[in-house]
């Protein structure tokens, strides 16, 4: 190319401004965005969803239980009755609470107080001592709350 054939606005100079411009402009635009823009942590990452499946209506039946004899089972002691794995709550001592004790019989050294309400698991028993019925229970959420309890003061509740 013959530099007398290009047009006067047209010179060498012009030309190497303008790549000299855009050379500018790009490395601008490399470093503003390189410096600029968020840093992803390396924790990021993907949280399952959770998916409920709500079964759509049916036209079908529902189904009745119908109960049948199994010789292998145990049979079931009389609703309200004691039992060992059975659950009882303390009741009937007017507030003043109920002394679970190391021993059952009233001699047996006190261990701690059992209050109105709450609920123990049966463990062991029944023992006949100084007039009353024993049972050892043990608090469910407190396997170190455990002594012997006279029936008395004890009534039967469902499972917790």
């Amino acid at each position: 190319m013959n530099r007398s054939t290009l047009p006067p606005f047209l010179n060498l100079w012009v030309i190497l401004g303008a790549l000299g411009l855009a050379g500018c402009l790009l490395v601008f635009t490399l470093i503003r965005v390189g410096w600029t823009s968020p840093r992803l942590s390396q924790d990021v990452g993907f949280v399952p969803a959770h998916l409920t499946m709500i079964p759509a209506p049916t036209h079908t039946p529902p189904v009745q239980a119908t109960g049948t004899f199994d010789p292998n089972m145990t049979p079931t002691l009389p609703a309200g009755q004691i039992s060992i794995s059975g659950y009882v709550q303390i009741t009937g001592t007017d507030g003043e609470g109920l002394r679970l004790r190391a021993a059952p019989g009233l001699a047996g050294d006190d261990l701690f107080l059992g209050f109105d309400e709450e609920v123990f698991q049966v463990r062991e028993g029944p023992q006949q001592v100084d007039g009353y019925t024993w049972w050892y229970l043990v608090a469910p959420y407190d396997e170190s709350r455990a002594g012997w309890a006279a029936a008395d003061f004890l009534t039967v509740v469902p499972s917790p």
